[in-house]
């Protein structure tokens, strides 16, 4: 067996120079090669499977950025003072006790499948380094760059199907591989899937490339590997990424899972006309076809100022709700209701959060700033128990005053949930051993069945 460390994780042989040019070809880039080449790094097999059958077989990140402010959307101080309270009302959920913002009532509706957590905490209001925090589990270091839920997931999940392990809609902003390497980079669709002419990238060939051209390419590529396999016996003949690259672009199953014109209008209708609806109905419909990991990038979520306009209104003179609370309201809601209609909410974790949350108090400019040290984020489905509400801010939605829970409690949770042991040691590239979680409590009321 070739010793994984005789060279750097992720260095590109000769041989695949010639891979990579030929993968080009059908509008693959060196990224997206490498990650396609996992296989050949050897992935380990999926682990935690102590948790069986309550483990979830997928996760859909809904990834709020810039900083959703918990006091206009999960945790209202109706009863604090005006410059606090901020200019919505709380509205009563199908469970009884549970208040969110007005401006949510179709996950009010659904609030028999959440499990609202009010008390998360960090010492992290700077968005960058905030942002790894909360998608690691590890506050940054100069030194080592951690990797990502969606990279951990990709990383441990056995290689058997044709779809990518970690997808990214549109673009990935933050949550990327760190130590693990390009392998695990998350592929990114692209584009704004509301839009009709709405194409993934890297899914068609270039100009001038047609099928029988690419299979000649495919039979040069096999001939070249054969001959090399003579001289270099430790590699086999037919290289799996290539194969799994030409099956990816020349697949029509492969392109379906990507296109929302196969969904009824009914359906699509149900998520909202938006970008993160339909970003959250093309997630559904990648785990249902068994990719274990998509994270949904919905931005603008920075109102330090205009929080009226930027929250609810969407633009000045809006007769109709478009902004990003009520936009995130019917994307939200229809993915759940969606998932739970096709069986697939009890094996797919659902999480919704952001890097921080907004201060108590609103400023000058009709906003708020940043604000960790208490923020609220909001889980659905693998195994979460709904109608529940996880710990407690104080009256003015300053500081947690039950159950703070850290970003690394949250990663070994979620670790947990996924069926993932928090405790396995992954390897950097130069061999040295870093666990997946390090020093994060369980937050049991999320994982009880």
């Amino acid at each position: 067996m070739r010793n994984p460390y005789s060279k750097p994780r992720g260095a590109v042989t000769r041989r695949d120079s010639l891979r990579i040019g030929c993968l080009t070809a059908l509008g693959v880039g060196v990224a997206d090669f490498l990650r396609l080449r996992s296989v050949r790094l050897g992935g380990q097999a999926m682990a935690g499977e102590h948790l069986g059958r309550s483990a979830a077989r997928s996760c859909i990140l809904l990834w709020l950025d810039g900083g959703p402010s918990h006091l206009e959307t999960l945790d209202l101080k109706p009863e604090a003072p005006l410059e606090v309270r901020g200019p919505f009302q709380p509205i009563a959920t199908q469970v009884a006790g549970i208040q969110i913002s007005e401006l949510l009532p179709e996950t009010a509706k659904q609030a028999d499948k959440l499990a609202i957590i009010r008390s998360l905490t960090s010492p992290l209001g700077e968005h960058g380094l905030a942002n790894n925090y909360l998608l690691t589990g590890y506050k940054p270091s100069p030194v080592l760059q951690y990797p990502s839920y969606g990279a951990v997931v990709a990383h441990q999940r056995r290689d058997d199907g044709l779809l990518p392990r970690y997808v990214t809609i549109p673009e990935p902003r933050t949550g990327g591989a760190g130590f693990l390497g390009s392998t695990v980079e998350p592929f990114a669709t692209g584009g704004d899937p509301s839009k009709p002419d709405f194409r993934v990238r890297d899914l068609d060939w270039f100009p001038g490339i047609d099928a029988a051209r690419l299979r000649r390419r495919r039979d040069y590529l096999r001939s070249f590997d054969a001959a090399q396999a003579a001289v270099e016996s430790s590699d086999s003949v037919g290289d799996p990424a290539w194969e799994r690259a030409y099956r990816l672009a020349t697949s029509r199953e492969a392109k379906s899972a990507f296109d929302l014109s196969q969904e009824p209008d009914s359906v699509r209708v149900r998520y909202g006309p938006r970008m993160f609806g339909q970003s959250c109905l093309l997630a559904r419909r990648l785990v249902e076809r068994g990719v274990p990991f998509v994270s949904v990038i919905n931005t603008g979520w920075d109102t330090h100022e205009g929080l009226v306009l930027q929250l609810k209104q969407g633009y000045s003179g809006a007769k109709v709700g478009v902004g990003l609370v009520p936009t995130f309201d019917l994307g939200f809601a229809a993915l759940l209701e969606d998932l739970a209609l096709r069986g697939l909410l009890d094996e797919t974790l659902v999480i919704a959060l952001g890097e921080f949350g907004r201060t108590p108090k609103l400023n000058v400019r009709g906003g708020r700033d940043h604000w960790p040290r208490v923020f609220s984020a909001v889980m659905a489905g693998g195994g979460v128990p709904g109608g529940q509400v996880i710990g407690a801010s104080d009256q003015v939605g300053e500081s947690p005053v039950d159950e703070p829970i850290s970003p690394n409690d949250l990663a070994r949770t979620i670790y947990t949930l996924l069926g993932i042991d928090p405790d396995l040691e992954l390897r950097t590239g130069d061999g040295r051993p870093v666990p997946v979680n390090q020093g994060g409590k369980l937050v049991r009321s999320l994982c009880s069945r």
